[in-house]
């Protein structure tokens, strides 16, 4: 999601030796979300909000950015502005080396919305450890992401103001940022969303034809609402969108074109498929089960 945040000037120092930095994108992983969003309701009562370090990898060129990762830093707030522990974050950080070597330091987040002249001192705290690079900020409005108002992430980055990198003024400038998920995250995420329609705030697993189902019927309708729309539209009822168009052009020639029977035939075969791996993988599952009973049944 594109961040429209305004850009806001502080002084933050000299942070980086890079500081015509080319623009990049950012994405941030689903896994952060649900880290900040926990520590914000884990926190003590006398903090305000949540700080913490990003972590994650950057494109060989640095156009591209994506987030993984993230982990909480202790603070203190002494005359209105924010002390990091820089022991404590340095120790996490080398506890989180040891299990992902590939993942570095990007920059930090912080919970709440906008940015404010207290940040400055943080922002250099974590500068070290993203050279040549300048570390990226992210807020996340924890109060949206509660209530689902929406998921409220913005990303900056800052640069040097003036045409000397050793004037101390830069300015932090909003960058684009858009939440990144596999396939797999997205049906952890379908089910937890699913779970709040229920009332014991549960949900159960669903087995593979289950989900095929789920699947079939959710790109079914997805097929009727653009029918309709299409409908709509030749008989003068919606007024045509030209993107929509082209994307639906896009998307239908990209369909490969086979005989109804064809298909059929090709889809039960498959399905048949399927139908045998599951029989074979219950079978050797049962005989495992029996195995260690008998194991256990044997004397030694």
């Amino acid at each position: 999601m594109a961040s429209t945040s305004d850009a806001l000037y502080v002084s933050v120092g000299n942070i980086g030796t890079a500081p015509h930095q080319r623009p990049f994108t950012c994405t941030v992983s689903p896994v952060v979300l649900f880290a900040v969003l926990d520590q914000y309701l884990r926190r003590d009562e006398q903090q305000s909000k949540a700080i913490g370090a990003l972590l994650g990898v950057r494109s060989d060129d640095g156009s591209e950015v994506e987030i993984r990762n993230s982990f909480g830093v202790i603070y203190t707030e002494e005359s209105s502005e924010i002390v990091v522990d820089k022991e404590h974050y340095r120790n996490m950080y080398e506890l989180h080396q040891r299990v992902n070597p590939e993942e570095v330091i990007l920059g930090w987040y912080t919970s709440g919305t906008g940015l404010s002249p207290a940040i400055s001192p943080i922002h250099s705290t974590f500068a070290p450890d993203t050279a040549p690079f300048h570390p990226i900020h992210v807020t996340f409005d924890t109060e949206s992401l509660i209530k689902s108002d929406g998921l409220g992430v913005h990303a900056y980055t800052s640069a040097p103001v003036g045409f000397s990198s050793t004037s101390g003024d830069s300015i932090f400038l909003p960058v684009q940022c858009e939440i990144k998920y596999l396939d797999a995250e997205r049906s952890g995420l379908d089910m937890l969303a699913s779970a709040k329609s229920t009332e014991t705030r549960s949900a159960s697993l669903l087995s593979d034809m289950d989900h095929l189902e789920v699947a079939v019927n959710k790109l079914q309708e997805m097929l009727e609402r653009i029918s309709r729309y299409v409908d709509s539209v030749v008989e003068g009822k919606e007024k045509p969108n030209n993107a929509i168009g082209r994307y639906i052009m896009d998307t239908v020639s990209v369909v490969p074109k086979v005989d109804t029977t064809a298909f059929e035939k090709m889809f039960n075969s498959h399905l048949q498929d399927l139908l045998m791996v599951v029989y074979l993988a219950n079978m050797t599952r049962t005989q495992l089960s029996i195995t260690e009973k008998l194991n256990l049944l044997v004397p030694n």
